[in-house]
């Protein structure tokens, strides 16, 4: 019996966009679904998948706009279209015309608010994290201000208060908590005042609405909506450049950076921590400058650089030495000791070192404040795994019984990430007490 023909190609514009990428189906398939993971509605497709595309199949909304964002990255071709790939086009892709960076800046954190406010996504429009979001424009000059006035400082004053309070219940819960207070803020009782007001109160005014937009971001970015917070990140630059505030631009810069390296697009994440130090061009508070140059430190060793990451680092500890403020002096740019231990022990896990990355780690934890119960979290469980991968399971399970307090009640997608790779990694293990007491914990908080 003469065998099965293959089904013929059908689609050889997907073809061909397969075969400059270089992948295998099982590549294609892999790639699309990384997308759909930092949207936070994960895909599974494998290479039979594909199969079925290149044979007509079309895929459903969401794989059109995953598969549009993966080829753009693997081809290096923001501009590239569902046409490009023999599929139909579909209205939530992000195209041109969605450049975070292009229209009125106002309208655009309104629309992000009421996404936020009402979890409202139209398949993956807010959810997709774009590498092409990632150039940012140098900032424009000041805009003349318009003739009403609407805003004054006592706008300031409470939109300033909101951030701080708004802030600490992040630090308590995590991203995951209060989000759509947030948001609900920025869209009723800060974007309307952001129109029209002119005069001495607008900068200020601004800089306070980019500060809350920022804290809006980092939510949305430890809650796992990574393309939600990206178009966060670009309008709190965007509304830094309102207020002629170069230092809150460099600061959203570098938290795109840590974005970035947390999603692994480690050269981007070079570029993006480059570009705040350049925003800042010399002219900052020394504790903000300490905390960019930490971030470069950080972003050299992704991308493997050793040699410039250990000077970066050392640079940076010199810098926080130097400086005389008090932490809460300075907004942008709080860092401290423990943030220079946690992102040494960042660097470091970079560069394989997990050993002496668990020390910093554990170092970072010592002085942590009460009220950073989410941070002491993250960096708790960092260490945890640092040991993990160090060869040691049962001080990774002891580090973890330690959490437990901090670990109950912070909603975070950071933390419930690094407690699905610890389960994975000390699988083997689960003979050891401590490691079996540990894995049943964290099954519990991943139910």
């Amino acid at each position: 019996m003469a065998p099965k023909r293959a089904r013929p190609i059908a689609n050889p514009a997907l073809a061909a966009a397969i075969e400059a990428t270089g992948w295998t189906r099982a590549q294609t398939a892999q790639h699309i679904n990384a997308v759909a993971a930092e949207t936070g509605s994960p895909l599974h497709y494998d290479h039979s998948t594909v199969g079925h595309w290149l044979t007509g199949t079309t895929p459903r909304a969401e794989g059109i706009c995953a598969g549009v964002e993966a080829f753009r990255r693997g081809l290096h071709r923001p501009d590239l279209t569902p046409a490009d790939l023999g599929w139909p086009d579909v209205a939530a892709v992000p195209g041109a015309a969605d450049d975070p960076w292009q229209g009125d800046a106002v309208a655009r954190l309104t629309a992000l608010g009421e996404d936020d406010m009402l979890r409202r996504r139209t398949v993956l429009t807010v959810g997709a994290f774009s590498l092409a979001g990632l150039a940012a424009p140098p900032p424009p000059p000041r805009p003349a201000g318009a003739s009403a006035r609407r805003g004054g400082s006592g706008d300031v004053a409470r939109i300033h208060d909101a951030t701080r309070r708004f802030g600490d219940l992040d630090d308590l819960y995590g991203g995951g908590h209060a989000r759509g207070a947030v948001a609900a803020y920025l869209v009723h009782d800060v974007a309307p005042l952001l129109h029209g007001t002119a005069g001495r109160a607008r900068p200020d005014l601004f800089r306070a609405a980019a500060e809350l937009t920022y804290l809006a971001a980092y939510m949305a970015m430890d809650a796992g909506e990574a393309g939600l917070a990206q178009r966060w990140y670009v309008q709190t630059v965007r509304l830094a450049d309102e207020a002629g505030d170069r230092v809150l631009r460099a600061t959203a810069l570098r938290s795109m950076a840590v974005q970035a390296r947390e999603l692994g697009h480690d050269r981007e994440a070079l570029a993006l921590a480059d570009a705040a130090a350049s925003a800042l061009g010399g002219r900052a508070p020394g504790r903000t400058v300490a905390w960019v140059t930490g971030m470069q430190a950080e972003a050299h060793a992704g991308v493997a650089d050793r040699q410039d990451a250990l000077t970066l680092l050392r640079r940076t500890e010199a810098q926080l030495e130097r400086v005389d403020s008090l932490p809460e002096a300075e907004w942008t740019g709080n860092y401290r000791r423990e943030s220079l231990e946690h992102q040494t022990g960042l660097a470091l896990t970079a560069l394989g070192d997990h050993a002496a990355a668990a020390t910093h780690y554990a170092a970072s934890m010592e002085t942590r404040r009460p009220v950073e119960r989410r941070t002491r979290a993250v960096v708790g469980l960092r260490c945890a795994h640092a040991h993990l991968q160090a060869g040691d399971a049962e001080r990774a399970a002891v580090a973890v019984l330690g959490l437990r307090q901090c670990l109950e009640g912070v909603v975070s997608a950071r933390v419930r990430g690094e407690l699905r790779a610890l389960r994975q990694g000390w699988v083997r293990c689960r003979s050891d007490a401590h490691v079996a007491e540990a894995d049943v914990l964290a099954a519990g908080l991943l139910r």
